[in-house]
């Protein structure tokens, strides 16, 4: 039995619909890549589970059973993506989620790849 394959080109080009432009698209790699860690997305709901709505550093290690280092690693690069604000306090560092950081990230993938 041979199926039929309906070959119709789209609507338009391909390259016409596309309408992310490769520094956007770098940019939503950078927040996509931070969320790709199960201990980052651990430490953004560590974060936003607190009654303060800010965790220290030296708060976040246990959960994770991760030393100081590698959490500060993880934590640098959810900042470095505009998914944390750190706020330095003597010593230590405190980490907030930034408000909205991740209905925007999402939002604006889905904003281009919605017909």
């Amino acid at each position: 039995m041979i199926t039929q394959i309906d070959c119709t080109p789209p609507q338009a080009p391909l390259a016409e619909s596309v309408t992310l432009d490769p520094e956007g698209a770098a940019e939503l790699a950078v927040g996509f890549k931070a969320l790709a860690d199960p201990n980052r997305i651990t430490l953004l709901t560590l974060i936003a589970a607190e009654e303060t709505g800010e965790a220290c550093v030296c708060d976040l290690t246990e959960p994770l059973g991760l030393g100081q280092p590698t959490v500060s690693h993880h934590l640098k690069v959810l900042v470095d993506a505009g998914l944390l604000i750190r706020e330095k306090r003597g010593t230590w560092s405190y980490y907030s989620v930034v408000p909205g950081a991740l209905q925007d990230l999402f939002n604006s993938m889905t904003e281009r790849t919605a017909h």
